[in-house]
């Protein structure tokens, strides 16, 4: 009877540890598709519209290598130069004129319903703690669901209820929370990109359309343009070198 019971303990251990990984696995692979692997960049344009007018817009540089991203303004004009640095969960901002780099948090706005975070790296899998929630569909298309809590006050957003892909492997719906609890915002994302990651073809995140609880017509556009794996030096990520 006790070897039966230390069977059976072990054999829930296991399942539950299989699960747990299984989540794990999910969101890594989530991840990798908005800019976690060994060296990525892209151009990001950032558009906020109200009643589908352009009311401002940025277009970012990007460099992005597992957590750490690099990013330079190129347009429009007034913006040009100005630079930002993510290592991990901190992040500084720089421009012409400032005598060092400005500590900003991921949650400090950049446009309309975009955030400095919105346009870095995710790192799901391990800046937040995982429930797996019930299945659901997004436009016909099955998906995990996961309810995202954060595990530091760093993170971009303190709570996420996540809709991934569960035959491409990418987030397609996400909303965020409060710590109260209340939805403020939701994002639909597209993987119109495609790259090559250890010589496999991978999806990689193309559009994000960001859209506020207010529902007044407002929504934020970020267009993810000509993303490409290449090497990128350490030096690129140096906070020391930042102002060059």
């Amino acid at each position: 009877m006790g070897s039966f019971l230390q069977v059976a303990v072990l054999s829930l251990a296991t399942g539950a540890a299989c699960a747990a990984t299984d989540t794990q696995a999910v969101l890594k692979a989530a991840d990798e598709a908005r800019g976690n692997v060994r060296g990525i960049a892209w151009q990001v344009a950032i558009e906020a519209l109200q009643d589908e007018r352009v009311l401002d817009s940025l277009v970012y540089d990007i460099k992005a290598r597992s957590f750490n991203v690099a990013g330079t303004s190129l347009a429009p004009p007034k913006y040009r130069g100005n630079k930002i640095l993510m290592l991990g969960p901190s992040m500084w901002f720089y421009k012409q004129g400032l005598s060092k780099p400005v500590p900003i948090s991921l949650r400090q706005k950049l446009m309309g319903d975009a955030s400095y975070g919105d346009i870095a790296s995710t790192n799901y899998a391990g800046d937040y703690t995982a429930t797996e929630l019930p299945d659901d569909e997004v436009n016909g298309e099955p998906c995990h669901v996961f309810d995202l809590q954060a595990r530091s006050d760093k993170v971009t957003y303190e709570k996420v209820r996540y809709w991934v892909s569960k035959a491409r492997e990418v987030g397609v719906r996400a909303e965020y929370f409060t710590v109260s609890g209340k939805k403020f915002k939701s994002a639909a994302m597209e993987y119109g990109n495609l790259v090559s990651i250890d010589g496999r073809p991978r999806p990689f995140l193309s559009r994000i359309t960001l859209r506020g609880e207010l529902l007044n017509g407002a929504v934020t556009h970020l267009t993810v343009r000509e993303p490409r794996v290449e090497p990128l030096p350490d030096y690129v990520f140096d906070l020391n070198l930042f102002m060059r």
